[in-house]
This record gives C-alpha cells, structure tokens and sequence, in this order.
C-alpha cells in the first residue's frame, strides 16, 4: 500500500507542476501578443518566444511522466 501512496503523491505533484506550467503558458503568450501589437519586437519578444517553446517541450515531458505513472497505478 505504501508503494501506492508514493505514486500517488508523484501524480499528484506533477499534476500541479503542469497546472503551473499551463498558467505560465497563458501568462507569457498575453504578454508577448500585447509586445507584438505595440510593435516592441526586441530581444524581450524573442527570449519569451524561446521560453515558450521550452514549456510546451516540458509540458509534453510531464504528460509522458503523468502517463507513465497513471500505468504504474494500474500495476498495481
């Protein structure tokens, strides 16, 4: 039951790191679309361009993680 428990709480944990990392998504694509409209496309624009692109590959390691973990359960 132990063994459970831990992956439980793993899930759980990256569940909330994937939250967080959807709400930076959101925070960082507002920005960038409002810099885009103003026509401010400096090295600001770019580096969130490239942060963006960095989350979404993270985001697709946590869902492979959240899967991995979400099967382990199930072998259980």
């Amino acid at each position: 039951m132990a063994k459970l428990d831990e992956v439980k709480e793993i899930l759980n944990t990256l569940r909330i790191w994937l939250s967080l990392t959807i709400g930076l998504i959101v925070v960082t694509s507002s920005g960038l679309i409002n810099r885009y409209d103003n026509g401010d496309e400096d090295w600001v624009f770019w580096s969130g361009s490239f942060l963006l692109i960095v989350l979404i590959i993270v985001i697709m390691l946590i869902i492979r993680k959240i899967s991995s973990k979400t099967k382990e359960i199930k072998d259980l």
